[in-house]
C-alpha cells in the first residue's frame, strides 16, 4: 500500500489531512516534527510521498528536505505551508510541490493523486 507521511506541528491540519486522505483510499502516518519524519523514514521504506509542513521546531521543513535531499531519499515532497511566501525562498525548489494550505484539501488530494499515480515518480 502506498503510505503517505504528514509532518505537521499543528495538530488539526495533521488531523484533517490524514482524514481526507484515508478517506481517498491512501494508508496515511502523522508526525508533530521534523526529527520524527527523518528517523521514521530510515525505518519505514514504505513511504512513498510526504505532505510536510515548514514552520515547525526545532527542525523546520526545509531543515526535513534539505536532509532528505542530502541522503538521496528521493519520495516526493508535497509542502504545505500556511506562508505562501516560502514559496520564493530557493530552497523550497527542492519540493516536488508546494501547495498553500487551506481547509479545502481538493489541489492537496490532486497533487497527491498526481504523484502517486505516476510511473515516473515512484519514490525510493
Amino acid at each position: 500500500m502506498k503510505t503517505i507521511l504528514i509532518v505537521d506541528d499543528d495538530e488539526d491540519s495533521r488531523l484533517l489531512c490524514e482524514r481526507e486522505l484515508k478517506f481517498e483510499g491512501y494508508a496515511t502516518h502523522s508526525l508533530s516534527s521534523g526529527k520524527e519524519a527523518l528517523e521514521y523514514l530510515m525505518d519505514n521504506p514504505d513511504v512513498k510521498l510526504m505532505v510536510l509542513d515548514i514552520k515547525m521546531s526545532p527542525l523546520n521543513g526545509i531543515q526535513v528536505l534539505e536532509e532528505l535531499r542530502s541522503k538521496k531519499i528521493g519520495i516526493p515532497v508535497i509542502l504545505y505551508s500556511d506562508y505562501p511566501l516560502y514559496k520564493n525562498d530557493f530552497k523550497t525548489w527542492l519540493a516536488d510541490a508546494f501547495i498553500v494550505k487551506s481547509s479545502d484539501l481538493t489541489e492537496l488530494k490532486k497533487t497527491v493523486g498526481e504523484f502517486l499515480a505516476s510511473p515516473k515518480r515512484k519514490g525510493r
